[in-house]
């Protein structure tokens, strides 16, 4: 894990998330949810701090972020891209509009653009499996897409 540092403003705030619960590791999932929303990503500090809040293991509170894919400990990008991997949406191509979106994009699975704009990562269903395949960008819903289709829209988001 990368070592970051979290202003002290934060670290109250976390803290102060932590008591909301009652320091319960009961509600480690929502205290996660919740610093999460508020910086974005769960950094090793931050998962130190949460720890020692709940007086847990960081190992405990690494193993929740790391089983569940909403929690990251990357930034994300201001437009999070997440082409669907599920059964629907691979037979239909899902595998070429992955390798196109990585091509435009010049990342990887995972990472996020040098400007911050934009990062990539994979989901196993949203539902839409009529729409297949599909691509979300942040909460809109990309359906019925081709590889070429891929660029266009990038572009309309810059």
């Amino acid at each position: 894990m990368a070592n970051t540092k979290i202003a002290s403003t934060i670290k109250a705030r976390i803290t102060s998330i932590c008591e909301k619960y009652g320091n319960d590791e009961g509600e480690l999932i929502n205290i996660l949810h919740e610093t999460q929303n508020l910086i974005g990503y769960l950094p090793e500090e931050v998962q130190r701090l949460v720890a020692k809040n709940l007086n847990i293991p960081v190992i405990r509170v690494y193993g929740v972020i790391t089983f569940y894919t909403y929690f990251t400990e990357r930034p994300k990008g201001k437009h999070p891209v997440s082409i669907c991997l599920g059964t629907a949406c691979y037979v239909r191509g899902s595998e070429r509009l992955l390798d196109e979106v990585k091509r435009v994009l010049n990342i990887e699975v995972g990472e996020t653009t040098p400007d911050g704009k934009f990062s990539l990562d994979c989901l196993r269903c949203v539902g839409a499996c009529g729409l297949a395949p599909v691509m979300m960008i942040g909460d809109k819903v990309y359906g019925r897409l081709q590889p070429k289709d891929v660029k266009k829209i990038i572009e309309s988001i810059e």
